[in-house]
C-alpha cells in the first residue's frame, strides 16, 4: 500500500507575508492536489506533515520564527484539498520521522511505498527521504511536486535522492 506525504505546505512558507516565503511554491499546488486525489481514489493514505514549533524553539537560532504551534502561519494553505480521512503528523525538525509517530503510523497501515511532496526539497524533503530509505520504504519524489528557495540546492537534493538514496525521482506531469 502507498502513502502520500505532503510536507510543510503551510502559510509561513507560502503566504505573501510569510517569514520563510518560498517563491514559486504556488506552482506545485495543483500537482500536489492531483497526486493526493488520485491516492484517495485508490484508497491510499494521504498524510500531511506539518512543521510545528514551540515559541522558543532552538531552530529559531538558524531560521526566523515560523510555524509556532497555534499560530495562523502553522496552518495548511487553503488551496490544498484536505479530506476528513487524511492524517496529520506534526514535526519539530527537518525529517518527518524524527521524534514523530510517522513510522508507526505507516507500519500500522502496512505501507511500503511513499510518495513525498512539498517543501523544501533540500531540507525537509531530503531528510525525510533519507530516513524513509533507511527504514526500507520505496520512495518516489515527483520533481514538479517539490520546490526550494534555491534552484541549485533543489537540483542538488534531487540528485542526492536519486543517485545516493536510490529514490525514484521523476516528473509527475510530462
Amino acid at each position: 500500500m502507498k502513502a502520500v506525504l505532503i510536507i510543510d505546505m503551510l502559510k509561513d512558507f507560502i503566504e505573501e507575508d510569510a517569514p520563510l516565503k518560498v517563491e514559486g511554491v504556488k506552482n506545485i499546488i495543483d500537482n500536489i492536489n492531483d497526486v493526493a486525489n488520485t491516492a484517495r481514489n485508490n484508497d491510499d493514505l494521504v498524510i500531511y506533515i506539518c512543521d510545528r514549533h514551540r515559541k522558543e524553539d532552538s531552530e529559531f537560532e538558524i531560521f526566523p520564527k515560523h510555524c509556532v504551534k497555534g499560530s495562523e502561519g502553522s496552518k495548511i494553505v487553503e488551496r490544498l484539498n484536505i479530506s476528513s480521512e487524511d492524517i496529520f503528523i506534526y514535526k519539530r525538525r527537518f525529517s518527518a520521522f524524527f521524534g514523530t509517530d510517522l513510522d508507526l503510523t505507516l507500519r500500522e497501515y502496512d505501507i511500503d511505498e511513499l510518495i513525498v511532496m512539498g517543501i523544501l526539497t533540500n531540507i525537509c524533503i531530503l531528510y525525510t527521504v533519507a530516513d524513509a530509505v533507511q527504514r526500507e520504504y520505496n520512495v518516489t519524489v515527483y520533481s514538479d511536486c517539490v520546490i526550494s528557495s534555491d534552484k541549485d540546492a533543489h537540483e542538488f537534493a534531487l540528485n542526492q535522492m536519486s543517485e545516493v538514496l536510490n529514490a525514484d525521482v521523476r516528473k509527475y506531469k510530462k
